[in-house]
């Protein structure tokens, strides 16, 4: 009896030893988020955009014209008023509105109601077809606003909420989170799109379309423009253009009337362990400069074709679409940091991009 008291304590002592000699367990506590805040202080700022433009009758008036189809049949098929719908993000209190392309393309008329029903008549001030954005004004001071927020910061895994109005349903939010960053589109013809998005699983149906992506914080992460469907109704993945693009395409909508495209003068290739490979290189870390254009930003540098560009601006970039996404909100004239790698050896660049003419001047429309 006594012995087995003796190997008892030993055991227990034993026991005791080990584990208070390893690392206790993290405790984690679930972090609740409060997204009403930031729902109530965006809602106000997503309009409701409708559009109004003259649809015309078939393919065949588009293809012949008015003189000849009345040439051939007599007379000419009437064209007919349609309506369209969509949202709209207030970004500053004098009255700028910031929308998709596709929701103003063409309209004849354009009319903004604000969510406590107040009703303008809204011009529109540019488009810019290529990344889906267009900017309105409405004569109006002091209205509710969203700020832009910094899209680069924000996170896979972040929250946030989609504000619109879906299917006629005025100033609906709905929420989920990021599920990607620097998203390109397959365009369904075997290529994909040259716009960058952030990716969310918040819902987003038809009339989402230029409405609000938005942080816990309220601000404005992205404008809503795309779903992954094949019905044309929320399957489970929505596209936003993220806010820097927005912040700087407006910013030339307003005051040049055209974007201000920035370019670097490469042809670059996205790397792989297979074509790293074959090219001799440690890793498939950066972007593979294929080919130089001649006198662009990067010849006039002394880039070199086998260069590999790690970061842009600090920002790492290792797909076309970072790429794009990080010379999309520069101009012509701007200067960035490029660090590159040439033959194991690291080096800095200063840049200052150009136009596709080769220069620094700005395009006015």
């Amino acid at each position: 009896m006594r012995l087995s008291k003796v190997l008892l304590f030993t055991v227990l002592s034993v026991f005791s030893v080990t584990y208070s000699g390893c690392a206790q367990p993290e405790t984690r506590t679930a972090k609740y988020v409060d997204l009403t805040d930031a729902a109530e202080s965006s809602v106000n700022a997503v309009v409701y955009i409708k559009t109004e433009f003259t649809q015309k009758n078939s393919m065949w008036d588009d293809f012949f014209g008015g003189t000849i189809w009345e040439h051939f049949f007599g007379s000419a098929p009437s064209a007919y008023p349609v309506q369209a719908a969509g949202s709209g993000v207030i970004i500053s209190p004098d009255g700028y509105i910031v929308t998709n392309n596709h929701v103003v393309e063409d309209a004849e008329k354009v009319t903004i109601t604000l969510n406590d029903k107040r009703e303008y008549e809204g011009e529109i001030i540019g488009t810019d077809p290529a990344s889906d954005l267009a900017l309105i004004k409405i004569s109006e001071t002091r209205l509710p606003h969203l700020e832009f927020a910094n899209s680069d910061d924000v996170r896979i895994g972040e929250w946030v909420l989609a504000i619109g109005n879906p299917m006629g349903l005025n100033s609906t939010v709905t929420a989920g989170i990021i599920s990607a960053k620097a998203r390109q589109l397959n365009t369904g013809r075997g290529t994909y799109s040259d716009e960058v998005y952030l990716q969310t699983d918040a819902a987003v149906n038809s009339g989402n379309s230029g409405g609000a992506l938005v942080n816990a914080d309220g601000k404005l992460v992205g404008i809503n423009t795309a779903i992954a469907s094949g019905n044309g109704y929320y399957t489970g993945y929505s596209f936003a253009i993220p806010s820097n693009i927005v912040q700087k395409i407006c910013y030339d909508l307003q005051h040049f009337g055209a974007t201000q495209q920035a370019y670097l003068g490469v042809s670059i290739m996205e790397l792989n362990a297979t074509n790293a490979k074959e090219l001799n290189l440690s890793d498939a870390k950066g972007i593979y400069v294929a080919e130089i254009s001649e006198n662009g930003a990067a010849s006039q540098n002394g880039f070199q074709e086998g260069d590999v560009i790690t970061h842009i601006d600090d920002t790492p970039v290792n797909s076309l679409a970072e790429v794009r996404g990080v010379l999309k909100t520069k101009s012509p004239g701007d200067k960035v940091k490029v660090n590159l790698v040439r033959n194991n050896e690291k080096l800095t660049k200063n840049v200052t991009l150009l136009n596709s003419k080769g220069t620094t001047e700005k395009v006015e429309k």
